[in-house]
C-alpha cells in the first residue's frame, strides 16, 4: 500500500520524502484545493520532481477546482508542463478538466479527487470509463463499503488515512461560497463548519466541527482489502507536522503493524481536535465524532526532532548495486544498477603494475559501499579484480562517485510524453427562446391542482417520494406534466438495493427521465434504462464538461450556481442546460445526522433551524438514507431579475422548492409566470451577480 504524503513546500517534499513516503502530492498555479496554501512556482515544481524522481518517491500534481473556460487553457499547459517534467499523475475534480488532460496529456495518468465525491461502485465504474487509473473515495464510507468496493473496482482505490475531515461529503459543499463568496470547489474554503452554531438564540456549539481522522489501528485491514493508497491530508501544514505523521505512518507500514499508542500521542502532539476518530470507518456515526482545536503549547522538542530528519542530510537510502571490473590493460570500470534496472557505467585509468600491497577484491568492494551523503544505499558490492594490480583509492572514489551521479541523471529523466495542444472544439450557439420551467419537489405533498394547472414542463420528485405516492406521479402525467426521479446524491452500495426498488417502480408507472448529482447516481440511472439528466451535484463549470456529459448521453445539465450569469450565458451548451432560479441553496449534506446527535432523536421531519454567530438561521432538512442537507438562510429569487436571465442560452429554469407548502410553491411559479405578487420575506441574488474566489 502506497503512503502518500502532502506538500505545501519545497521543504514539505523534503519532509515527506526523507521520512519515507512513497509519493506526494501538492500543487502549483492557480488550480488547485489548496489555493491558500504555500503553492510552489514552475521553477520549484520542476526541482521537487527532481528531487523526488531521485530518491523513488512519486509526485501526483493537484488540479483538483472546478475551473471556467478561460482557465481551461491555462490548465493545459501546465498540465502539459506537468507531464514534461515528469509528474507521475494529476488529481482531478472538474470533468472538463479530465476532457481536456486527455487531450493535452493523453499520457499523464488521471486520479479522481475525493472532490468528485465517489463513493460506490457505479461512480469508481465511471472513472474508469472516464480513463481514470485510480480514484480517491469519500472519507465517510466504513470497512465493509470499501472492501466491497476494493474487491470489484476495475481501478486503483486510494483512501484518506489521517487527517482533518470535512463535515459536507467533499465536492457537495457551498457553504463557504454561498456564506462568503470563498468556494470550496474552486481551492478557497473558508472552513465555516469549524464556526460555533446553536439550535436556540445562541451559536454555543460546535455540531459541524469533526475531529482528524486517523486510520492508526486499520493499516493492515486495509492493506488486506486491496487498498492502493493510503492518503495523509495536509498542505497547509507545517512541513514538522508532515515529518512526524508521514514517518510514524511509513515506519507502521515497513514493519507491518499499526502505529503504537506512543506514536498515536505523537501523532495527537502535532496536531488534533480533541483526539482523532475512525467512526466512519467502523460504521460508528454520533456527537464523539466532534471535537475543536485547543490552544496547546507547541512541541518545540518534538518539531526539533523532526527538522532534523530531513534537514540533516540524506535519511533515506535507495538501495543500489555498485559493479568493478579492474583488469590489466584496461581502464578501470564502475557500475551502478537499481531496482527498476537503470545502469551507469563509467571508465577511470588503467591499473598499474603493483609495486607493494596490490589491489584486492575485498579491499575495491569496502570502497564501493562508501555511499554516505548520496541518496543511494550499496545493497551489494561485487568486484572483479585481476593479481598484481594498483589503482589509486582516490581514482575508485571518483569513479563511484561518477558512477552514482550518472545513475541519479538517469533516475531523474522524465519520461517521453506526448503533448498536444488544447482544442476547445465546436462552439454551440445559445438557444434563442426563453427557457421554460422545471420544478423541483422535496414531498409529495407539495403537489397541488394549482400547481399542475400552471403546466411547469417538468417536475422533478424525489424517488423515494414517487415510489410511496404513485398517485402524485399519475396525477402529473393526466396533467400533461412530465415527471422525473430525483436520485439521492449520497447513496452507497449497501442502500441501493431499496433504490432501485423504487426507481423499478417509477419506471413501470411510465418515469422515463431521472436527475443524477454525483457520478455514480448517474451511472446506475443509465445502468436501470433512465435518460438520465445532470443535476448541480455534478460540478458543471464550463464547456468542456458540458461536451463530456454529451458524450455520457446525459439530455440535459445543470450549471453550477457557483458561477455568475455571464459565465453561464458564455458556456458552449452541447446540451440543454438550466440553472438554479428560486429557492434555498443547498449548503451540505452530511453523514452524521446532526440532529440526531444534539437531542439523541431523529426529529427530521420537523422544522430544525441552525443559527450561526450573527443570528442567521439555516434549516437542516432531512436527506435521503438518514443525512442531513443544510440550506441557506434565505432565498434565492430572481422573478424581478427575468431580463437578466432569459437571455443566457438556457433550456430550463429550475424553482427548487424545499421547506414551501403547497399553497407557496404555486405562488412562486406564478410570480415566475409573471402572473403573481409573491416575494419571500428576506432574499438573495445567490452567487450570480457576485465574485467568487
Amino acid at each position: 500500500m502506497e503512503l502518500l504524503s502532502p506538500a505545501g513546500s519545497m521543504e514539505a517534499v523534503a519532509a515527506a520524502v526523507q521520512n519515507g513516503a512513497d509519493a506526494v502530492y501538492f500543487g502549483y498555479g492557480d488550480f488547485n484545493a489548496r489555493r491558500g496554501a504555500k503553492n510552489f512556482t514552475r521553477e520549484e515544481a520542476a526541482a521537487a520532481v527532481s528531487y523526488c524522481r531521485l530518491r523513488g518517491c512519486k509526485v501526483n500534481l493537484t488540479l483538483n477546482t472546478l475551473l471556467t473556460d478561460r482557465e481551461l487553457p491555462g490548465a493545459a499547459e501546465l498540465a502539459a508542463h506537468a507531464s514534461g517534467i515528469g509528474v507521475d499523475a494529476v488529481i482531478v475534480q472538474d470533468l472538463g478538466a479530465v476532457r481536456m488532460l486527455r487531450q493535452s496529456a493523453p499520457d499523464l495518468p488521471i486520479h479522481g479527487s475525493t472532490q468528485m465525491s465517489v463513493h460506490s461502485l457505479d461512480g469508481v465504474k465511471l472513472c474508469a470509463d472516464l480513463g481514470m487509473a485510480r480514484v480517491v473515495l469519500g472519507r465517510e464510507l466504513s470497512r465493509d463499503q470499501i472492501a466491497y468496493i476494493c474487491q470489484h473496482s476495475p481501478i486503483e482505490i486510494e483512501v484518506f488515512g489521517h487527517g482533518a475531515l470535512c463535515m459536507c461529503w467533499s465536492g457537495q459543499c457551498f457553504f463557504s461560497s454561498v456564506i462568503g463568496g470563498r468556494s470550496g470547489n474552486r481551492g478557497m474554503c473558508a472552513q465555516p463548519c469549524r464556526l460555533s452554531y446553536g439550535w436556540g438564540a445562541r451559536a454555543d456549539e460546535y455540531p459541524l466541527s469533526l475531529k482528524d481522522l486517523s486510520m492508526a489501528g486499520h493499516l493492515r485491514e486495509l492493506q488486506e482489502m486491496g487498498v492502493a493508497c493510503l492518503k495523509l491530508e495536509g498542505r497547509m501544514k507545517r512541513p514538522e507536522y508532515v515529518a512526524v505523521v508521514t514517518g510514524i505512518y511509513a515506519q507502521a507500514l515497513r514493519e507491518g503493524r499499526e502505529p503504537t499508542a506512543g506514536e498515536v500521542e505523537v501523532l495527537r502532539q502535532v496536531f488534533s481536535r480533541q483526539g482523532f476518530t475512525d467512526g466512519y470507518y467502523m460504521d460508528e456515526k454520533g456527537p464523539e465524532m466532534f471535537g475543536t482545536r485547543q490552544e496547546e503549547r507547541e512541541p518545540k522538542e518534538l518539531y526539533a526532532q523532526a527538522r532534523a530528519s530531513y534537514e540533516g542530510g540524506e535519511n533515506r537510502k535507495e538501495p543500489v548495486r555498485l559493479y568493478a571490473l579492474i583488469q590489466p590493460g584496461q581502464p578501470a570500470q564502475v557500475a551502478a544498477a537499481d531496482k527498476a534496472g537503470r545502469l551507469a557505467r563509467v571508465e577511470g585509468p588503467v591499473p598499474e603494475a603493483a609495486r607493494n600491497a596490490p589491489l584486492s577484491r575485498e579491499k575495491v568492494e569496502g570502497q564501493l559501499q562508501r555511499t554516505g551523503g548520496t541518496p543511494f544505499g550499496c545493497e551489494k558490492a561485487t568486484a572483479k579484480v585481476a593479481e598484481g594490480l594498483s589503482l589509486p583509492l582516490s581514482a575508485l572514489n571518483d569513479l563511484r562517485r561518477r558512477a552514482l551521479e550518472e545513475l541519479a541523471r538517469q533516475r531523474q529523466q522524465p519520461p517521453q510524453r506526448r503533448q498536444e495542444p488544447f482544442q476547445p472544439g465546436v462552439r454551440y450557439d445559445n438557444q434563442k427562446e426563453p427557457p421554460v420551467f422545471t420544478l423541483s419537489l422535496r414531498t409529495a405533498g407539495q403537489l397541488s391542482a394549482d400547481l399542475l394547472r400552471l403546466k411547469p414542463a417538468l417536475i422533478y420528485l424525489p424517488a423515494d417520494e414517487g415510489a410511496a405516492h404513485p398517485e402524485a406521479v399519475v396525477r402529473c402525467q393526466k396533467a400533461g406534466v412530465p415527471v422525473a426521479a430525483v436520485l439521492p446524491r449520497i447513496c452507497t452500495d449497501r442502500e441501493l438495493p431499496q433504490l432501485e426498488r423504487d426507481l423499478i417502480a417509477l419506471r413501470e408507472l411510465g418515469v422515463a427521465e431521472a436527475l443524477a448529482g454525483t457520478w455514480g447516481a448517474v451511472r446506475r440511472a443509465q445502468r436501470l434504462g433512465f435518460q438520465v439528466r445532470g443535476d448541480y451535484g455534478l460540478g458543471v463549470y464550463n464547456s468542456q464538461a458540458l461536451k463530456e456529459l454529451k458524450r455520457l448521453g446525459l439530455l440535459s445539465a445543470t450549471a453550477s450556481f457557483e458561477m455568475k450569469l455571464p459565465q453561464i450565458r458564455d458556456l458552449s451548451k452541447a446540451i440543454p442546460t438550466e440553472f438554479i432560479a428560486y429557492g434555498r441553496l443547498p449548503l451540505m449534506i452530511t453523514e452524521n445526522c446532526i440532529v440526531y446527535n444534539h437531542c439523541g432523536r431523529h426529529t427530521c421531519n420537523n422544522v430544525n433551524l441552525l443559527t450561526d454567530r450573527k443570528g442567521e438561521r439555516f434549516p437542516v432538512v432531512k436527506a435521503w438514507g438518514c443525512r442531513n442537507e443544510i440550506l441557506n438562510s434565505k432565498k434565492l429569487f430572481l422573478a424581478d431579475k427575468r431580463k437578466d436571465w432569459q437571455k443566457l442560452g438556457l433550456w430550463g429554469a429550475r424553482l427548487m422548492f424545499t421547506t414551501e407548502n403547497a399553497i407557496e410553491c404555486a405562488q412562486v411559479l406564478e410570480r415566475y409566470l409573471d402572473q403573481g405578487k409573491y416575494q419571500p420575506n428576506d432574499f438573495t441574488r445567490g452567487l450570480y451577480y457576485r465574485d467568487v474566489e
